[in-house]
């Protein structure tokens, strides 16, 4: 097992040793086998790292990490001098487009799967960006836009909702490219900054940490800031290269990061090209969701299992100014732990839009666990799409996001508990089989179900797919959460969207959009064998069932219809969410709040979700612990409703992440 030393001083001709550096970290990639660490040491490195070998096992790995105590930028992009003033705040350079190799970010509009745009062909934007003492410019589509006023609010385009800009000086920094045959000409504008005397950076690398080759196991990269990528759109029929990740392999450990400015994605752990690669964009021909059903097949075709995919873990990091994703996967990420982690500003630029964004977005998170993240100032915090599958997120802090968790298309079981979901639209489960468990919820619930697209589900703890379905919606389970209403009516989701909900949809404060749903697998089989005789016509009318008891619905927030053991209360409950490097909560709770109290439910108590006929379980079989709050403590026997087990009547100041 050998050490490697990289230094800003070293030789790529030498030896690599404490005392004779390596130059580069790409370098000393390709020497690197398993046993070995790579040790960075301070200092600016402008490459693309592609290890060419990968570990052998988890006590094999190849380590990748900068020297302690001593900061290690990697970065995809380059300085550029040069800059000619064309008057007011704008100037211009031209560099060659040799500086790009094959992949000039500024010829390379984001485009793919579920990219959404009004007309084809509406203006599209590109892959490149222009950075000023390492913040991020807006793309201007015309030249003459670069001195447009600055932005305030711009339009969410999910909720449709206004938000506020973060940085309105921000949006007064622009760049627009002309991309010629041997050149690229950038305009952009700086304010009263001198772009020849700053640091002004433009983006020239795809990834900064990504193998070209698949299938390098066992690796650990840990202690950089790795920033800058013109990473593509990465939708779940295509390939998903991020700023850094595996590029489908195993065993990966993504660790005490700082990961900003991706283009897309900051971290992939996500599906290879050959499963398919954008073929609804290119040909047209089928639905996006019939390509993506087969990648699912291909890739079982390539090995998709848990003996030779997946298995990552993404912890300790901090994620954040991405155009797209924090953590993105599909198929690659199964089996995976993304814990304690820091993610926030994702896709608030809104610079593009489409219908693959989420500080974490997993398609397929097939015994996936997302534990004790702080996740905020996102568009959309936490999405989980298709084959969510013992896939658990649990002891999260969720806030100032415009949507704090999606589920969809899935048929479980999954678990949800001990979060805190404190933004206006708190969770929208458009799927089936979740198990909802001592969480606070602050905003609207969301319940939806989807007729038109057949799901997979798995068998248990594996790939191997068992059927496929669609989504009724139902078979979940809520357990002593604590929800918060405005004080008004709980149907009014104003404050969550602006725009008009689906007529499929049910939404408000509280768990009412189950109303109606049976409340027992005996009423629902009652109701289908009421319809009898027949087959698939008797079960499209009739909805799941529910086991909804033991919550706790303060300020307008309503019961399920046929709830048992709930308890409502006026009381305006004044959350206050602090953040910083902690995350502190106030929260006033009635003054008899302890008297609700519960054993925490258990496998047995949970049953099985119907379509694939599974029980709510540990990754290992074992029967699944939910003894455990947000903040560490242990249950040893009933606990009062909500994330915390001290929550008492009256003030609560509690510290619940950092």
């Amino acid at each position: 097992m050998t050490t490697f030393h990289v230094a800003t001083t070293g030789d790529d001709a030498a030896a690599g040793s404490e005392s004779a550096p390596f130059r580069t970290v790409n370098h000393a990639a390709q020497v690197a086998i398993a046993g070995d660490t790579v040790l960075v040491h301070e200092g600016l490195y402008r490459e693309w790292v592609k290890p060419a070998q990968g570990g052998l096992s988890d006590t094999r790995r190849i380590t990748y990490a900068a020297a302690p105590g001593e900061h290690v930028k990697i970065t995809g992009a380059e300085q550029v001098t040069g800059w000619a003033h064309e008057g007011g705040a704008v100037w211009s350079v031209t560099v060659p487009n040799a500086l790009f190799g094959d992949w000039n970010p500024y010829a390379l509009a984001i485009e793919g799967d579920w990219v959404v745009r009004k007309t084809e062909d509406e203006p599209r934007t590109h892959l490149g960006d222009v950075y000023l003492n390492g913040q991020s410019f807006y793309e201007s589509i015309t030249k003459d836009g670069l001195t447009a006023p600055a932005r305030t609010e711009v339009r969410d385009h999910w909720t449709g909702r206004m938000m506020p800009v973060p940085d309105v000086e921000q949006t007064t920094h622009r760049w627009y490219a002309e991309v010629g045959a041997a050149s690229t000409t950038i305009w952009a504008t700086f304010g009263d900054a001198d772009p020849n005397v700053e640091l002004v950076e433009i983006n020239v690398r795809r990834s900064v940490f990504y193998p070209v080759a698949v299938g390098l196991n066992w690796i650990t990269v840990r202690g950089f800031e790795l920033a800058q990528a013109a990473c593509p759109w990465t939708p779940p029929t295509a390939d998903q290269p991020g700023l850094v990740g595996p590029n489908w392999a195993k065993g990966w450990i993504i660790e005490d990061n700082d990961i900003h400015d991706a283009k897309c994605s900051a971290i992939s752990i996500g599906k290879e090209a050959s499963t398919g690669n954008n073929n609804f964009t290119k040909r047209h021909d089928k639905p996006g969701y019939q390509y993506q059903l087969e990648s699912v097949f291909d890739a079982l075709e390539i090995g998709w299992s848990k003996e030779l995919i997946g298995s990552h873990v993404i912890r300790n990091n901090h994620i954040h100014d991405c155009g797209q994703n924090g953590v993105v996967g599909h198929l690659g990420c199964v089996f995976s732990s993304i814990h304690d982690n820091h993610i926030h500003a994702i896709a608030t630029k809104r610079e593009f839009f489409g219908h693959e964004i989420g500080g974490i977005k997993l398609h397929a998170a097939i015994d996936v666990e997302i534990a004790h993240n702080n996740i905020h100032d996102c568009t959309l915090g936490i999405w989980l799409d298709w084959q969510t599958q013992g896939t658990r997120v649990t002891r999260n802090v969720l806030h100032d996001n415009c949507r704090d968790l999606f589920v969809e298309v899935s048929h479980g079981p999954y678990v949800v508990d001990h979060n805190i979901l404190a933004s206006n639209a708190s969770i929208e489960t458009i799927c089936e089989g979740g198990a909802y468990v001592g969480n606070l919820v602050a905003g609207t619930v969301r319940v939806e179900s989807v007729m038109e697209r057949a799901t997979p589900y798995h068998r248990a703890h594996s790939t191997r797919v068992a059927g496929y379905g669609v989504i009724y919606s139902g078979d979940d389970r809520w357990i002593g959460n604590v929800f918060l209403g405005t004080g008004g009516d709980a149907t009014d989701w104003t404050a969550a969207y602006a725009d008009p909900i689906r007529p499929l949809t049910q939404t408000g404060y509280g768990t009412l959009g189950y109303d109606g749903f049976p409340a027992s697998y005996e009423e629902y089989l009652a109701t289908i064998e009421a319809g009898l005789p027949g087959d698939l016509a008797v079960y499209l009318p009739v909805k799941n069932p529910v086991i909804i008891r033991g919550n706790l619905y303060l300020n307008g927030a309503r019961a399920y219809d046929k709830e048992t053991g709930a308890v409502v209360s006026g009381t305006a409950p004044e959350l206050v969410v602090t953040a910083g490097n902690t995350v502190e909560i106030e929260l006033t709770l009635p003054d008899d709040f302890g008297s609700l109290t519960a054993l925490v439910p258990t496998t047995a108590d949970l049953g099985r979700v119907r379509f694939p006929d599974l029980e709510f379980e540990a990754p290992d079989g074992s029967g699944i612990d939910l003894g455990t709050d947000l903040v560490g403590a242990v249950a040893e026997g009933p606990v009062v409703a909500g994330p915390i087990h001290s929550l008492v009547g009256g003030r609560n100041k509690v510290v619940v992440w950092g």
